[in-house]
């Protein structure tokens, strides 16, 4: 998992050639919503991506994570259909109901069956490499979900010089990173690790949680600011023993919520002293999205070490899926 992290930028750069080199098929439909259907390191790119673009486009986007879809899928509505193995039942259980509904469909995969039944019903079929962990390649999957609204028109591309920006960000602060998360993973040892970022962030700190869970063998959890103010904040009363805080903040940040922020620690430093706050780094906030990423990828593999266990293994839900496939 470490060599995975370490090489992030590098997904980036790949994941960008491929995307250059897809012959995406034209399609007469007008758009007029979008449904991103992905779950666990498959589906992060589609909550990340929904909210770098939610002030910036004016079709919305809908991130599925069920067996089924929204009600309003329609032959106008854009399907993103993600699965790195190709195989996820949820994602395959979606795109029957898209089909059904005739919606525009696009895949993104390494394999499977989900590539498959690309290449058998002619839809704009997007690979990337196979034989990695689904959360290893995010990377590679996330980059492609702003080629294809690309394609679609629906973005312009100017995310092509911000990801490239991103690589060159990423790269020079390497070390950097990786020893300030050492730090935080230090912190995080033997407690219960809450994340708190501002809306826009939402995705970036889902996706730190679900690193933790899976590479370090954590529960945590995670919430946002403001809405974070109008209910856990009173939370804080009971049961807060070995809790732990991360704050991931980025200059971008609207600036009431900048003010939440700071006020918000001042009380919770009154039941936990174990409180870190990271910044993000980069002028875009696709470069300040992707900085916080790898970051967040860093703890979970500090903290992994730390807690002396392997990062890589998910016998568990491997278990799961077994025991699912029997019935």
């Amino acid at each position: 998992m470490k060599d995975y992290i370490y090489d992030f930028p590098n997904h980036l750069r790949m994941s960008m050639e491929i995307g250059e080199r897809v012959r995406f098929k034209n399609s007469k439909k007008q758009i007029t919503n979008i449904v991103i259907c992905g779950l666990g390191g498959s589906g992060i790119g589609g909550s990340i991506i929904n909210d770098i673009l939610f002030p910036l486009i004016s079709i919305p986007i809908t991130i599925n994570k069920g067996y089924s879809v929204p009600f309003f899928v329609s032959e106008t509505t854009l399907a993103i259909v993600c699965s790195y193995s190709g195989n996820t039942e949820e994602v395959l259980s979606s795109l029957k109901e898209c089909q059904k509904k005739g919606a525009e469909i696009c895949i993104i995969t390494s394999g499977g069956k989900l590539k498959s039944i690309g290449e058998k019903n002619n839809y704009n079929t997007i690979i990337i490499p196979a034989g990695n962990p689904p959360r290893a390649m995010f990377g590679y999957s996330f980059t492609q979900l702003f080629y294809a609204l690309h394609h679609y028109k629906i973005i312009n591309a100017s995310f092509k010089s911000d990801l490239k920006k991103s690589i060159s960000l990423l790269e020079s602060s390497r070390k950097k990173i990786s020893d300030s998360a050492k730090k935080i993973a230090k912190k995080l040892v033997g407690t219960t690790p809450v994340i708190y970022v501002a809306r826009g962030f939402e995705g970036v700190a889902v996706r730190f949680r679900q690193q933790l869970n899976e590479n370090s063998k954590t529960l945590c959890w995670h919430h946002v600011i403001p809405e974070m103010n109008h209910n856990e904040l009173v939370g804080w009363k009971t049961n807060i023993s070995n809790l732990s805080v991360v704050y991931f903040r980025n200059a971008l940040d609207y600036d009431r919520n900048q003010t939440r922020i700071e006020i918000n620690k001042n009380i919770l430093f009154g039941f936990t002293k174990n409180i870190s706050e990271v910044w993000s780094s980069g002028s875009s906030i696709i470069e300040n999205t992707l900085y916080l990423i790898n970051y967040g990828d860093w703890v979970s593999w500090h903290l992994s070490v730390l807690n002396k266990v392997d990062a890589i293994e998910i016998d568990v839900i491997n278990h799961l899926k077994n025991e699912l496939r029997k019935i």
